[in-house]
């Protein structure tokens, strides 16, 4: 097998977020290193089969062994070629193989459209992953509130008090009063079941803050401006990417870091860790 970097670069894999650190003892300007995540387009023979949110590091080996793990190849030697390149908003991966293989990964095409994990998988360009979500207006809650609603979050997941595994959205009142959790094994069927239930009982999201066991990845940050929550919270750091989208949408995004908050500066359009000229 051939590998072809062409003009790919080595981004930082974690670069540093700017932000305010607030907790029982006051508060500090601080900088989270957050993991930078970065959409990949895997074609196939030059056609768009997927797109996947990766770290940008070792594409080499995702691009082969996302091929082994999703059946497109029985083994490394059976892809011809594997050309990397950079887009405009990612990573194109062509994988380059034996015709009756593509025509034969239809029904992995499927698959992907369906699973809980990624979140954008059924996407089949980067474009069609990365959609300008709409801008959000509203108040930054009072740290204090927000982490009284981390304190009280472990005790409304009742699914995983009996199976240790799911994912958690919580809505909350601006005073830190947890007031609707939905729970699922995905984490981004966790926050949609959060916005259909907010949606069905005619509730505004915006009226207060959303929070999240998991981590805050791109898509999550687009679904909490569709459903126009203006601050997000979750268990541990965002990504680079979700605070790039975050700021270019108005939304809020914070981490918890033990008994304190992460509240992180607002992003422009570029890469954390920049300057813009």
């Amino acid at each position: 097998m051939e590998i072809l970097r062409l003009d790919l670069s080595d981004p930082a894999v974690s670069p540093a977020a700017p932000g305010r650190l607030v907790g029982p003892t006051g508060e500090r300007a601080a900088a989270w290193a957050v993991p930078e995540e970065t959409p990949v387009a895997i074609l196939l023979n030059g056609e768009s089969f997927a797109v996947m949110m990766a770290t940008p590091s070792d594409l080499e080996d995702f691009a082969v062994g996302f091929a082994l793990s999703e059946g497109l190849v029985d083994r490394a030697a059976d892809l011809r070629e594997l050309r990397l390149a950079e887009a405009a908003d990612g990573i194109v991966a062509n994988l380059v193989l034996d015709p009756a293989r593509v025509a034969a990964a239809e029904d992995s095409r499927r698959t992907l459209a369906g699973r809980a994990g990624c979140g954008i998988c059924g996407a089949q360009t980067i474009s069609a992953a990365l959609p300008r979500p709409p801008r959000v207006r509203g108040r930054v809650p009072d740290p204090a509130a927000v982490l009284a609603a981390f304190a009280a979050f472990p005790g409304a997941q009742r699914m995983r008090a009996e199976n240790r595994s799911t994912h958690a959205a919580g809505y909350c009142a601006w005073d830190g009063t947890v007031e609707a959790v939905r729970e699922d094994v995905g984490r981004h069927n966790a926050l949609d079941k959060l916005a259909g239930a907010l949606a069905r009982e005619g509730r505004d999201a915006s009226a207060g803050f959303v929070i999240l066991s998991s981590r805050v990845g791109v898509e999550m940050v687009q679904k909490a401006c569709v459903m126009r929550a203006p601050f997000l919270a979750a268990v541990s750091a965002p990504s680079a990417l979700a605070l790039r989208v975050a700021g270019q949408a108005g939304l809020r995004v914070a981490g918890l870091a033990g008994e304190a908050l992460m509240i992180f500066d607002p992003a422009d359009a570029g890469r954390p860790g920049e300057t813009s000229a």
